[in-house]
């Protein structure tokens, strides 16, 4: 369990984060930061000021990172990128969550070193990575001004024969659930979303297509739900061409396994991050996923 309680003394009577600072080698910022995210507690309690005092014995929860023994597939030296596999969360949940990727990363290059971007726990592929604080925020920069290209593979539904240029607004439900919330859709008071749309092969003994995905704009889910749109699903989506109330138990964790894999066509979302190009200080970039996603569909969408 990567997060674990540490037991700390202090002596005399003194700023939380200043003890923070100096106990665990963190910055200011980093100190208040854990201390405001409730991390820091005094008799059972959690401190919510952090500029608080404390003296004597105290609880703190911190981030022990765990290795499974992934490695990176490149390394630079002011970043990395790791080919996820389906499956794996890029952060933790909460502070029960066993292992990540955020686990093998700091294990690697340290505390400092943290995720530049985000794909969905179901996605497999390439996450980059920044080893220090300076080019996490360059590398988070570089995104927000779309100056990384990212290109995904997905297995969709049906024969797709032309490219599509897909401009539809996207907006999350706004219901009361907390679940159904984390469900897009188009609407036309949602945000500009732009997905290019290239068929790379047909599978006639399935009736699917592999087709190349490069998002243009970056929001969450942008690739399932504008192909959703198309009436091109992705294979093994289990939100997305499907029933509300089912989508809802998934994502509940209600669903078996046999009933999703007869839901969707496929026991994992068949999505993968297969490229990333960019520049980064005077050298150009172009990294490529190692791993045989064909393979990895047609497994996928085999009964068991």
């Amino acid at each position: 369990m990567p997060f674990v309680i540490k037991k700390l003394h202090a002596p005399t009577r003194q700023k939380a984060f200043l003890f923070l600072m100096h106990e665990l080698g963190i910055a200011q910022s980093e100190a208040q930061r854990l201390i405001s995210k409730g991390r820091l507690f005094q008799n059972g309690v959690a401190m919510s000021n952090n500029a608080g005092f404390i003296e004597g014995d105290f609880d703190f929860v911190c981030f022990e990172p765990v290795s499974m023994g992934l490695e990176p597939t490149f390394v630079a030296e002011e970043f990395a990128v790791y080919d996820k596999p389906s499956g794996l969360l890029v952060h933790p949940q909460n502070r029960h969550t066993p292992y990540s990727l955020n686990d093998e990363i700091k294990h690697r290059f340290g505390h400092d070193a943290n995720i530049a971007h985000r794909i969905d726990q179901e996605t497999s592929g390439l996450v980059l990575a920044a080893r220090n604080k300076i080019s996490e925020r360059v590398l988070k920069m570089m995104f927000e001004d779309r100056e990384i290209t990212k290109r995904y593979l997905a297995m969709v539904k049906g024969h797709l024969r032309e490219p599509l240029d897909i401009q539809e607004p996207l907006l999350r439900r706004e219901d009361e659930s907390s679940i159904v919330r984390m469900i897009v859709r188009v609407h036309p008071e949602g945000k500009p979303s732009r997905t290019f749309i290239t068929p790379l092969q047909y599978f006639p003994e399935t009736d699917t297509t592999l087709v190349e995905a490069s998002p243009y704009t970056g929001r969450q889910h942008q690739i399932r739900v504008h192909l959703f749109h198309v009436k091109h699903p992705i294979v093994g989506d289990p939100i997305y061409n499907q029933d509300i109330n089912d989508a809802v138990r998934f994502l509940d964790r209600e669903m078996s396994l046999e009933e999703r894999f007869r839901n969707t066509g496929a026991s994992r979302l068949l999505l993968h991050a297969h490229s990333l190009e960019f520049r980064y200080g005077d050298n150009p970039y172009h990294i490529v996923s190692r791993e045989d996603f064909i393979t990895q569909c047609f497994d996928a969408m085999k009964a068991k």
